[in-house]
């Protein structure tokens, strides 16, 4: 057959794409990868396939990662065309003594602007929260504010678990029921112990327990069998199945403070950076059922 010079022409610039595609193979620059908690690589439809089937997905973050904001909100998304009205959201960004100014702009009683007032909101909140807020709104989802005022965990600090015990019971409402359940050989306790050097004995590791302690209480208190949570927070506060995974746990299963005695089935999902994602370091194996590992050098959000 002879080749007309117009299409040798299109064949020679087929050819001629291919070299340069082969040439660059290895040369993506890919902005996430994720992992099995064995760190083995897996894929976001593998990830969102699991999550459908859990009743409590903590998604821990890392605070200024615009890979982890946007995917928390895709897979809400997502799990929400599965859950449908099922659906309960909540994140550590809201203290639970802000919840009714939470849920008027919810309701659509107040504009955004009037939100500012209304709720102490995270300098990032524009960029990285809001779009998690709005979702819920449009779609009549419950967002739960979980964690405790920062101030109760300031006091337990300088002065443990017992400066909490002369408050009154209108303050009381916005933690974990007292007595405070703790274990200070759990994983994340005492890490921060031991990276402390110590210093102040229990107090910061309870400190650190008591947000814990309250964001696994309000989980737990808002879930119930047959309704699906998802929470956004650090991700130092559910890593390795310690922190918020623990209450849940054991707040869940408490018919003092639960009638269920059903265990919910949680899904973590842990966040990590690295300068090379294309196989997870050996330290960040089994911080979650899934790992979610994203470059170091990817832009902040702050």
């Amino acid at each position: 057959m002879i080749i007309k010079f117009p299409e040798m022409k299109k064949f020679y610039t087929i050819i001629f794409l291919a070299v340069i595609v082969l040439s660059f193979k290895g040369e993506d620059k890919p902005a996430y990868q994720f992992y099995t908690s064995e760190g083995k690589k897996t894929s976001y439809a593998e990830l969102l396939a699991e999550a459908q089937q859990a009743d409590i997905v903590l998604f821990g973050e890392l605070h200024d990662n615009p890979i982890a904001h946007w995917l928390e909100l895709e897979i809400t998304k997502d799990l929400y065309k599965t859950w449908g009205s099922t659906t309960v959201m909540g994140a550590e960004m809201f203290e639970a003594d802000n919840q009714s100014g939470l849920n008027v702009y919810l309701e659509g009683k107040i504009v955004d602007t009037a939100l500012h007032s209304a709720v102490r909101l995270w300098p990032n909140y524009e960029t990285d929260y809001r779009p998690l807020v709005d979702f819920a709104k449009e779609n009549k989802i419950p967002f739960i504010a979980t964690n405790t005022p920062r101030k109760y965990a300031s006091m337990v600090y300088r002065g443990g678990f017992e400066a909490l015990d002369p408050l009154p019971d209108s303050i009381k409402r916005w933690f974990a029921p007292l007595p405070i359940l703790y274990d200070s050989n759990e994983r994340a306790y005492k890490e921060i112990f031991q990276n402390s050097g110590g210093h102040n004995g229990q107090n910061l590791p309870k400190s650190q327990a008591l947000k814990d302690a309250t964001m696994g209480y309000f989980i737990s208190q808002n879930w119930a069998v047959g309704k699906h949570f998802i929470h956004f927070h650090g991700s130092y506060h559910s890593d390795n199945r310690s922190g918020i995974t623990w209450y849940v746990n054991r707040y869940a299963g408490n018919p003092v403070i639960k009638s269920t005695q059903h265990r919910p089935r949680i899904l973590v999902i842990s966040t990590t950076e690295q300068k090379d994602v294309s196989k997870l370091n050996k330290e960040d194996f089994g911080k979650g059922d899934f790992i979610l590992c994203i470059p170091e050098s990817m832009t902040k959000t702050y």
